[in-house]
């Protein structure tokens, strides 16, 4: 009863993720990670969420703004720009190394899970990482300026966009990458959590994938999902501004709501006023700016998931 399981996305799901590997030993921690995110951009495939973590176990994210290396330069994007290319999309040169290895080893037929884990290994990470699926899926969000794939919305586009529907093409069609289902059901789990990602852009597309809902309801051991919501807001991202333009209040109930029927408890933070919640939940400070702070919440993750166990 070691292993603890965590579906992730984005750069709060690195920070939770890191916080783990801190506090328990990073071999007994599976990272179910959201690939709704990926796509082709100059003939090269990125996988945004899944590089993130890389990058943030490795010790070779940028601390400052979360995502990308440190120490990053800049000479192709330069180039790109003299050339007239699109440069929206902003790839460093170090970064490259990542999509041009991944992108051969897909045309070669390799699948994305056994790249994934080639970099892993590559770099020292003893955490287990599955991409959602080895299957494509597209986050697409439906705007008051058209649909637009989700790197449009959330880079070129900054999420000014007013959302009023996401959807993720391929979901149907795609089966989650093996290992995935048993990491989630396996009895000898300790938890599985569900990081204070995006509910709507980095954990449905997770779930939207067949098998992947289904094995959270029939786990025998407690799923704990961190709110995303602090002070009635979002911390990053456009968590509340999405919420808003979808009708839906920017408070922990409509988090614990949105998730009903996969979670049996919610953490909380400790600055929001008490509110009845329709599932167990438990309050922490879970702001992560430090690594303590990332360590904070992921104990107080766990002290959940052992006392609904208990």
């Amino acid at each position: 009863m070691s292993r603890v399981v965590v579906l992730t996305g984005g750069v709060g799901g690195a920070k939770l993720v890191l916080g783990l590997s801190r506090m328990m030993p990073p071999e007994d921690i599976v990272a179910i990670v959201n690939t709704g995110d990926d796509f082709v951009h100059l003939g090269l495939a990125i996988s945004p969420d899944i590089d993130t973590l890389l990058y943030t176990l490795s010790g070779k994210t940028n601390a400052a703004q979360g995502w990308g290396r440190e120490n990053e330069s800049w000479g192709f994007l330069a180039a790109l720009r003299e050339l007239g290319g699109e440069d929206w999309f902003a790839l460093g040169d170090g970064d490259l190394a990542l999509h041009v290895l991944r992108s051969d080893a897909l045309r070669r037929g390799d699948a994305l899970s056994a790249i994934i884990g080639g970099f892993a290994r590559a770099w020292g990470i003893g955490t287990t990482i599955f991409p959602m699926s080895d299957y494509p899926v597209a986050t697409m969000v439906e705007t008051d300026e058209g649909t637009l794939p989700f790197q449009r919305y959330f880079v070129a586009r900054r999420c000014e966009p007013m959302v009023k529907a996401v959807r993720f093409e391929g979901a149907q069609a795609a089966v989650p990458a093996a290992g995935v289902l048993e990491a989630i059901t396996d009895p000898a789990n300790r938890a599985v959590l569900i990081a204070p990602s995006n509910p709507f852009l980095s954990v449905d597309p997770v779930l939207a994938v067949p098998g992947i809902r289904e094995a959270l309801m029939q786990t025998s051991v407690p799923v704990v999902a961190v709110s995303p919501i602090i002070g009635g807001e979002a911390v990053k991202g456009p968590t509340a501004k999405m919420m808003r333009e979808l009708g839906i209040a920017v408070n922990h109930r409509s988090i614990a709501d949105h998730y009903r029927g996969v979670i049996d408890g919610l953490l909380v933070d400790e600055r929001d006023a008490p509110i009845d919640l329709p599932v167990a939940h438990a309050y922490a400070d879970t702001l992560m700016q430090s690594l303590d702070d990332r360590i904070r919440v992921a104990r107080a993750a766990i002290a959940l998931a052992d006392a609904l166990r208990a």
